[in-house]
């Protein structure tokens, strides 16, 4: 790995993902995408007894269908990154102990997709492991009871309000064998517009979006016609309008790119309209990642994709003491498979 320019690293032997899962709850298995998931459950229990034990489940599914796809054992996977959005990361923690790898937790809220994806990629590629999992996941109710109000409570939203999606995307990255490389991770900087509004997460995130992305583009010298598509992970249709503003004010114009939100293409905003500006959550840009984006690429239908996560770091105490949210997003560039060792 070397460091190209001030925020992005370029991974000299292009880790490759081996193998991806998805799984995902029933309203995702409605959306447009529904046929790119491993996966669908057809009721938001995930037939468990608590909505965190439910989430504590996508994501050990997800795993240990990435690792069946991957090919490889438990026993050959050397270091498991993850985490969510719930208090002290307890999804990905108490996954993490069916898994069996040592592990990392990390908090990106909505961008620990790409946080996860970027240092399982770093130590692959400095030579700390062979194989190394990226997983994350989230669910609707217990991001609205943790953060809002409980789904139970039947609060009405305002129009800027996302959707949480249930679902959970894992990824393994591996010094060798066929997938789609990963080449550039752009670590991102907090961005803190001042909003204090729960239910505006878009707006808080852009900022933070229109950054690293300028920042991946100024490190790496290439620019928006580079890329076959650019994805935000979470700004949905109030985030998304906003970046492209923000990008066109720092000179990046998104005119004639292929520049989409996985937040606007997990739902169908006109026969979901409860998913009200579009969804959002930790799974979000996971599932859409290495479920419909992956599997483009393998098809041959993109060559070079990237994918920048976005996420709002707040918690309930700091909402309750009328803080403003900080936000960041990390950027990870994925191209074309190859077989590599």
């Amino acid at each position: 790995m070397v460091l190209t320019g001030s925020q992005t690293w370029e991974f000299k032997s292009k880790p490759a993902i081996i193998g991806a899962a998805t799984v995902v709850g029933p309203e995702e298995g409605q959306g447009p995408l529904s046929a790119d998931f491993d996966f669908v459950y057809d009721n938001l229990e995930i037939d468990e007894k608590t909505w965190e034990k439910a989430e504590r489940k996508l994501l050990e599914h997800a795993s240990a269908l990435a690792l069946v796809h991957a090919g490889i054992s438990r026993e050959e996977l050397q270091f498991f990154i993850g985490g969510d959005l719930m208090n002290q990361i307890i999804s990905a923690t108490f996954a993490a102990r069916k898994i069996g790898a040592p592990y990392l937790g990390v908090f990106g809220a909505c961008s620990t997709s790409m946080e996860s994806l970027a240092l399982a990629a770093l130590i692959v590629d400095a030579g700390g492991a062979h194989h190394a999992l990226a997983g994350t996941a989230s669910h609707n109710c217990t991001a609205e009871k943790q953060f809002r109000y409980p789904t139970e409570y039947g609060s009405q939203k305002p129009p800027t309000a996302q959707y949480t999606i249930t679902g959970s995307g894992a990824a393994v990255v591996s010094s060798k064998g066929s997938g789609p490389r990963i080449t550039h991770a752009t670590i991102g900087r907090i961005q803190d517009l001042g909003v204090k509004d729960p239910f505006n997460m878009g707006e808080a995130m852009a900022p933070a979006a229109a950054d690293t992305l300028v920042a991946h583009f100024n490190d790496t010298g290439r620019s928006p016609e580079d890329y076959d598509l650019i994805v935000t992970g979470d700004l949905a249709s109030v985030g998304h309008a906003i970046v492209k503003d923000v990008l066109e004010k720092d000179g990046v114009s998104m005119k004639g790119t292929t520049f989409n939100d996985c937040g606007l293409m997990i739902f169908d905003r006109e026969k979901q309209p409860y998913v009200i500006a579009g969804g959002s959550g930790c799974g979000c840009s996971a599932v859409v990642t290495y479920g419909h984006i992956l599997k483009k690429i393998k098809k041959g239908e993109l060559n070079r994709v990237l994918i920048a996560a976005t996420g709002a770091l707040l918690s309930p105490l700091s909402y309750q003491q009328g803080e403003s949210i900080p936000c960041i997003a990390h950027a990870v560039a994925l191209e074309k498979e190859e077989s590599i060792g």
